[in-house]
């Protein structure tokens, strides 16, 4: 399990990019997040980039790689993810002989485009926020809002890939069919209902061998990073279309990433314990290891936005809706999605997506979806300027952020996804 600390934690050190040393900056030396860049307005091809501070280092350019094939990069061994952190951190740090010759190799971020951080060839998407599961289940089955299999088995489904995109994506609502309660029989159109979940996207490293599972203890061995995921959801078309397969055109119109990935390295200081509230089943052998037990969990605090289109023509920045941690939100570690995945020998490939599902906490104010938040649409939220929202409206950007901070270590951020439907 990568919880070890070492001098790339060192909460001293600062880097000659004085922005990265700004109090509350996402992206200190402490970070290193990757993913890819090119310059605003260029056709040419994108660059592996690491964040510090409001810039971005070109790996390239700098010497550090020879390719621009950021899922050759994931797919490393554990050794050399170590040894490039470390790189990255001696040379960006106050004092280095590299600053003449990197600070070349450094584009704003301002007057950089991302793009989705890797190709992503699969894209599971879990179940892992017991809160959100609970209130979801009432609302369709209060005697049993939990199904039976909830707390013995990491609950997912494929989702597609090709609709995946990063942060500033703009969407058309989806159409598909709905049916009313009380109509005869279903209509067609677009979608009322329409949501965001918020959740954490766990992206694959090195890969396995078919037929090959991953033990429990050695899962995350195989995870690069973590990045912010929005997996939007039509709730009125997934009603109707998920029995008896799951989802399918309520979820593959858009998903969204932000555009970083943080390392597991980086997310070394920021690890709390995994345990199983009392009276609850514990997980299954293949499923449990001390390492996993001991520092499991990821202590990543999260916070949801919405900014309206009036808000926009007004000047108004977004309003936070919810905000919530991690640690009180997944049933299941990000090992643990790793392990089931591939007990009955699936193959994971670098840059597949594993999603969490939705992060909700046990409050009301932590809530990871608009579902939840005014149970099934009965509730409105009303926003500071008298705007009332039951679901997404055209023209609604949706902005979710995350960090970590802990006492005695830098504050680290996931930087922010946002999108917005049309």
């Amino acid at each position: 399990m990568t919880t070890a600390l070492n001098a790339t934690h060192d909460p001293k050190l600062r880097s000659w990019v004085a922005s990265a040393n700004e109090a509350g900056s996402d992206f200190p030396i402490q970070n290193l997040p990757f993913g890819r860049f090119r310059a605003a307005g260029s056709t040419e091809a994108f660059r592996i980039g690491v964040a510090i501070g409001d810039q971005v280092l070109d790996l390239r350019a700098a010497g550090l790689v020879d390719s621009d094939d950021m899922n050759a990069l994931m797919a490393a061994g554990t050794q050399e993810r170590q040894a490039l952190r470390a790189a990255l951190s001696a040379g960006l740090a106050e004092g280095s002989d590299k600053q003449a010759a990197w600070s070349k190799a450094l584009v704003a971020q301002a007057q950089a485009e991302m793009t989705v951080p890797c190709r992503i060839g699969d894209y599971t998407d879990f179940y892992t926020g017991i809160h959100h599961a609970t209130t979801i289940g009432k609302l369709f089955r209060p005697d049993q809002p939990l199904m039976p299999n909830y707390k013995w088995v990491p609950i997912g489904y494929h989702g597609r890939a090709s609709s995946i995109g990063v942060s500033g994506q703009v969407f058309k609502r989806p159409q598909g069919q709905t049916k009313a309660p009380d109509a005869a029989e279903p209509s067609f159109g677009p979608s009322k209902r329409l949501d965001y979940e918020l959740e954490l996207g766990f992206l694959v490293g090195r890969g396995n061998a078919l037929g090959e599972p991953i033990a429990i203890g050695e899962a995350e061995e195989h995870l690069f990073g973590v990045t912010l995921l929005n997996d939007w959801s039509a709730r009125d078309l997934q009603a109707w279309e998920y029995q008896p397969l799951g989802p399918f055109l309520a979820k593959n119109f858009a998903s969204t990433l932000s555009p970083w990935i943080v390392t597991m390295e980086a997310l070394a200081p920021f690890r709390a314990k995994f345990e199983r509230p009392e009276g609850d089943p514990q997980p299954l052998p293949y499923l449990d290891a001390p390492s996993n037990r001991a520092a499991g969990a990821l202590d990543i605090t999260l916070e949801v936005l919405l900014q309206t289109a009036k808000m926009r023509e007004a000047g108004e920045a977004p309003v936070r809706l919810t905000l919530g941690n991690t640690t009180e939100a997944a049933y299941w570690t990000a090992a643990q999605l790793v392990t089931h995945h591939t007990v009955n020998g699936c193959n994971l490939q670098p840059g597949d997506l594993l999603g969490s599902g939705t992060l909700s906490g046990p409050k009301p104010d932590q809530a990871g979806s608009l579902m939840e938040l005014t149970l099934g649409g009965k509730q409105a939220v009303t926003l500071p300027n008298g705007e009332k929202r039951t679901f997404l409206e055209n023209g609604d950007t949706l902005v979710m952020r995350g960090w970590c901070e802990r006492a005695g270590a830098v504050r680290i951020g996931l930087g922010e996804v946002s999108g917005t439907v049309v």
